[in-house]
């Protein structure tokens, strides 16, 4: 470093007067500034008196006093870097503090994302089409027997994670025996055998909790009575559409509007959501989002009505997927607002991509007795 870059002659900065060379008793400077031809000039330094430790031209990140002067506040210093000093050693640190006017790189834009691995979302839903589709079209008590494993899956994770957050013990085995067998009851006897099975499993589960200690037994039974209205009983409603005579058809139409109802709300929402629909409760929800799952479900409901569901016309297909719409969004809504009391994400990790099997339930349960109703009244019960 030459003495032109220091913005001053040579000498600049001494303790006494300029001119051709130093004062006497100046203190010679440190660094390149500092040559062989001004030896002869030097006289010994003198005795510096105590510094006090604050106040003054001081290091604002150590307390130690430092010398002012421009030779003195050389842009080596500036990082705290261990150096030979004359008046001692400035402390190390490993971490150079930037320069207070250096500019700061600019934040890299964030990509939008979607939130979960789609590949595998993809793939999973996929697979469970066509595992739902097969079973439906070949015998209809494979399905049967589908809805009935999805259910008590369903009434696993939901009481397990009851249990894990909220110290809740459902009894798990009168749900799930009492689950299945409604399920069948609703296929057999439709809306009346039901009833019957609902009320036998919410029997069952509250003399199944009396062989246990009695502290948390209305918190219990309440719980398990709710999980069992829940999820079996709403699943009873897929049943009994199934047993129609065109029940493959009435089912597979209630599945593609909740599904194509999900999907419109997600890539709606996910491109041009920008006003949530619900921010306490789910908000990655939008009411962009909301719009996009009418406008795809009613658009599909026409379809669906007029060309898969005898006796059906189109007009009752864009009520009917009005209806789903708002059914799958308030179904949603709802488990999140469960998720959220416990404190989770997801229900469970059985499905890549999905979570678990409740949430993939959560749109399907509400939106059941709906479809059902409607059916019911458009086509009547078959």
């Amino acid at each position: 470093m030459n003495d032109s870059s220091w913005g001053a002659p040579p000498y600049t900065g001494y303790w006494g007067p300029t001119g051709q060379g130093p004062a006497q008793g100046a203190v010679p400077p440190a660094g390149p500034a500092y040559d062989a031809r001004d030896a002869q000039q030097t006289r010994p330094m003198p005795i510096v008196p105590d510094v006090p430790d604050h106040g003054g031209d001081q290091d604002d990140d150590r307390g130690a006093a430092r010398l002012s002067g421009p030779l003195f506040r050389d842009e080596a210093f500036r990082d705290h870097t261990s150096q030979a000093h004359p008046y001692g050693e400035v402390p190390h640190k490993q971490d150079p503090e930037p320069m207070p006017d250096a500019p700061q790189p600019a934040p890299r834009p964030q990509k939008k994302s979607a939130g979960r691995d789609l590949s595998a979302a993809i793939g999973v839903g996929v697979g469970l089409g066509v595992v739902i589709v097969a079973s439906l079209f070949v015998v209809k008590a494979v399905f049967v027997g589908v809805v009935a494993v999805a259910v008590v899956v369903g009434l696993w994770e939901l009481t397990k994670r009851l249990e894990e957050r909220k110290g809740i013990r459902a009894p798990l085995v009168p749900l799930a025996l009492g689950g299945a067998a409604m399920v069948v009851a609703g296929y057999v006897r439709g809306a009346e055998g039901a009833w019957v099975a609902m009320a036998l499993t919410a029997l069952a589960v509250l003399v199944w909790r009396m062989t246990q200690p009695p502290e948390d037994y209305l918190k219990d039974v309440t719980a398990g009575v709710f999980a069992a209205f829940y999820v079996p009983f709403l699943a009873t409603f897929v049943a009994m559409m199934l047993a129609a005579g065109d029940g493959p058809w009435r089912v597979l139409t209630f599945l593609v509007l909740t599904v194509v109802s999900d999907t419109g709300a997600y890539a709606v929402g996910w491109r041009f959501g920008k006003r949530k629909l619900a921010p306490r409760i789910s908000p990655g929800k939008t009411r962009e989002g909301l719009l996009g799952a009418v406008a795809f479900a009613m658009a599909a409901g026409a379809l669906c009505m007029h060309f898969l569901i005898d006796g059906g016309a189109w007009w009752q297909g864009l009520l009917l997927g009005l209806a789903v719409a708002a059914s799958a969004t308030l179904g949603d809504l709802g488990e999140s607002m469960i998720k959220r009391d416990l404190g989770i994400k997801d229900m469970g990790s059985l499905l890549p991509g999905h979570g678990g099997i409740m949430d993939r339930l959560d749109s399907l349960l509400p939106t059941a007795p709906v479809v059902w109703l409607l059916f019911v009244l458009f086509v009547g019960s078959g």
